[in-house]
């Protein structure tokens, strides 16, 4: 850990929340993964808010985002993001350095992290199953024969995300977005991995898809396959305006 991004919070602790008793710091930066773009991530814990907030600024050049919560407002976003299947502020709080220093409550805020993280996330239904089988199965079907280089590539743009959350919670493991994705499959399967990072690669540089099919159709059949004859979604009674 850099000593001196501690000293940062540090003074961020005493000028913008002296009222908070830790700050947890987090991200790409503490694992030693940070580029020049990089922000300070920080999960900021009070006693007791009025309400959880989020806010951007800088300080002393550091673009800094701060997710500002008391115990309660924390417990509910973590359910929040549990039943979303992406577990991201737990992780921060998991992962996050303690500043000032450690204590019973920050510790207790860590543990509260830890048992979301250990519960994990939502067991997928056979309908979830289903419909994302559904929504790959189209998206692949695009991609056998796109209109245009400009679809192909908004297909597999789509596409990257859907399957890896399809490959992750059709497992019942917690799941993963964005640039964060490569990271949480290389966690789970550094094999699996490293097809999937190349399948794409190929797909997005020379347009070549048959990797990605390949790929998306053998995460299918660990699921019952491609969907699409006899695919049906019921919308509820009640959903309806009256004219």
């Amino acid at each position: 850990m850099n000593n001196s991004l501690v000293r940062t919070t540090k003074a961020i602790h005493a000028e913008r929340y002296p009222g908070s008793e830790v700050i947890f710091l987090s991200g790409s930066i503490i694992r030693g993964e940070s580029t020049p773009t990089s922000d300070l991530d920080l999960v900021v814990i009070f006693r007791r808010l009025e309400n959880a907030y989020r806010e951007s600024f800088r300080f002393d050049d550091w673009p800094v985002e701060a997710f500002v919560h008391d115990p309660e407002t924390l417990h509910y976003f973590f359910d929040l993001d549990r039943a979303d299947g992406v577990p991201s502020l737990a992780n921060m709080v998991n992962e996050g350095v303690e500043v000032p220093a450690a204590s019973d409550f920050s510790s207790f805020i860590k543990a509260l992290a830890r048992s979301v993280l250990a519960k994990g996330p939502p067991h997928w239904q056979a309908l979830d199953v289903d419909n994302s089988r559904y929504a790959i199965t189209d998206i692949v079907d695009d991609l056998y024969a796109p209109r245009s280089r400009a679809e192909q590539i908004a297909s597999a743009t789509v596409l990257f995300s859907q399957l890896a959350n399809h490959f992750l919670r059709s497992r019942q493991l917690w799941s993963a977005k964005g640039k964060t994705i490569p990271r949480r499959l290389r966690e789970v399967d550094p094999e699996f991995a490293v097809r999937f990072e190349e399948s794409f690669q190929a797909l997005f540089t020379t347009g070549r898809a048959t990797q990605v099919i390949t790929l998306a159709e053998e995460v299918l059949e660990r699921s019952g396959g491609r969907l699409f004859k006899g695919h049906k979604l019921a919308a509820p009674p009640d959903w309806r305006q009256i004219l």
